[in-house]
């Protein structure tokens, strides 16, 4: 228990650091922009690229992988999502940032610091195309959400351009893309060009585990959902067990990446919940303080799955 007590704690310690620091100092939340700027554009794209431009390239390909990881995710935001109608009466908008509360992982910010440092290089290729089809996943469900619930205002044409705009302009995608392509070709780039990644990859963690402290920070508690209970329930304890039972269940998929898939699926409410609350202007206090105190019940819980993960205390269901 101690070394997972070590690994965790430097995570966990990064992101209360990076929230003392915004609760004491109060400097302008400008400078945050340029944090959040380095880590989403800079930092963790030149993890990506590096460490899949080295993967061989047959292992970028695992489809039953893919689609498990993705089909859980979406029955997650269903649940979430059936838990949110239920509980406002058919509120679409409400509904759909309820449903991204109960599904969406932090998987950009804390997910590959945390799978990368727990379990290797190896977890590089599983914890980019979680990210990847998540990410796209949850793009298009809450653009079509949002213009079936009449908030949008634009024809199919335009939502369809909005979607794809943002799923392919996405630096972690882009990124993505890019390393696979490299693997492909087997490129290497340039000595200097790779120190400079390296350096990049370094400080992807440590930035933007302190830039999620700081983010928190700023979002006060004020109004605490009654339905927030249940959604964390799902996305921090129904997601990584259905996860592994599925993928467990799929067969022939390598054990390290269904330790990823569990680690990533368990980890807390992504920042990005409020930031689409904010864009639509619907249950934005809540969804504040759904990444707040999601984000401190994860300590226990993603140091249980850590614990169960690196001790390879997972059971063999099938």
């Amino acid at each position: 228990m101690h070394d997972v007590l070590s690994l965790a704690f430097p995570f966990f310690g990064l992101i209360f650091l990076g929230y003392g620091a915004g609760r004491i100092i109060r400097l302008p939340a400008d400078g945050l922009a340029w944090l959040n700027f380095f880590v989403i554009y800079l930092a963790l794209p030149a993890l990506f690229f590096q460490l899949l431009s080295e993967t061989p390239i047959e292992q970028l390909g695992s489809w039953g992988f893919i689609v498990s990881t993705t089909l859980v995710t979406l029955a997650m935001f269903a649940l979430a999502f059936g838990v949110g109608v239920a509980r406002t009466g058919g509120d679409l908008r409400v509904a759909t940032i309820q449903g991204i509360v109960g599904s969406y992982s932090n998987v950009g910010y804390l997910g590959p610091g945390l799978t990368l440092a727990a379990l290797g290089p190896a977890a590089t290729v599983p914890t980019a195309l979680i990210f990847c089809f998540d990410s796209a996943l949850l793009f298009v469900i809450v653009s079509v959400l949002m213009a079936v619930a009449g908030r949008e205002g634009e024809g199919a044409g335009r939502t369809a351009f909005v979607i794809l705009k943002r799923i392919f302009t996405h630096p972690f995608i882009l990124a993505t893309i890019a390393g696979i392509a490299a693997a492909a070709i087997d490129f290497e780039p340039p000595q200097a060009l790779d120190r400079l990644l390296t350096m990049l990859r370094g400080a992807a963690a440590p930035c933007a585990l302190f830039a999620i402290g700081v983010t928190v920070s700023s979002r006060s508690i004020r109004r605490v959902p009654s339905e927030l209970p249940a959604l964390l329930a799902i996305k921090l304890v129904l997601h990584p067990i259905i996860i592994f039972v599925v993928l467990s269940w799929v067969g022939g998929i390598d054990p390290l990446w269904i330790a990823t898939a569990v680690l990533m699926a368990g980890l807390p409410p992504a920042t990005n919940c409020f930031v689409l609350a904010s864009q639509y202007q619907v249950y934005v206090e809540r969804a504040s303080s759904a990444v707040l105190i999601g984000t401190v019940v994860s300590v226990v819980t993603v140091t249980a799955l850590l614990y169960l993960v690196t001790h390879d205390l997972l059971p063999v269901l099938f």
